[in-house]
């Protein structure tokens, strides 16, 4: 599936070009492919994407502006329908692409609807057993993020009073390890003073 991004590469208007930048950034950054085509100089494009825009989606004057984005001939939206999937981590939906292994929105997908495989449910459970596995998984997820901080504290308290402890294996703080050995070395002194 490749992405189509209908752009002016000749335009006047420094809102659009922000706009183009910035979806075709965010599009590169993410590694999806993607086809850049122009409407300024091939009037084949610009009649295509006229005409494949929803009606629904067309400004007041009925002619859509760039960037327009479709996934083969299905449309995706516009900029800020962009925008939207962007700031809601969503923009592999919103392409109709299944997201990569091991990214934010691939989380949320297989806690919501378990394994995707392709873009399709893999496996797929009805509500209770969905509500069962979520909880499992946030067990899971709780477990391990918990597990590792914990280990080091009670390693680096272990280290701490093994330091802490004095001859007579108690543990002792600096100062009371002060005090100890000021207390032994006025007590020969009292012994000479008590002869």
């Amino acid at each position: 599936m490749v992405i189509k991004v209908f752009l002016a590469s000749s335009s006047g208007s420094t809102a659009i070009k922000k706009k183009q930048q910035d979806v075709l950034g965010f599009l590169e950054a993410l590694k999806v492919d993607y086809a850049p085509l122009d409407i300024a100089c091939n009037e084949d494009n610009r009649m295509w994407m006229r005409e494949n825009v929803p009606v629904e989606k067309k400004p007041t004057n009925g002619i859509p502006l760039p960037p327009q984005i479709f996934n083969e001939e299905s449309y995706c939206g516009d900029y800020e329908t962009f925008f939207d999937a962007k700031e809601d981590n969503a923009v592999y939906a919103f392409l109709g692409l299944p997201p990569p292994p091991g990214s934010k929105e691939a989380k949320e997908a297989y806690l919501e609807n378990g394994p995707v495989e392709n873009g399709t449910i893999v496996n797929g459970t009805d509500d209770a057993e969905d509500e069962e596995n979520l909880e499992a998984e946030e067990e899971n997820i709780d477990d391990d993020t918990l597990k590792a901080p914990v280990k080091e504290e009670e390693a680096q308290e272990e280290a701490e009073d093994e330091e802490a402890k004095g001859e007579d294996d108690q543990p002792v703080s600096e100062e009371e390890e002060e005090l100890r050995q000021l207390e032994e070395e006025e007590a020969p002194e009292q012994e000479e003073e008590d002869e």
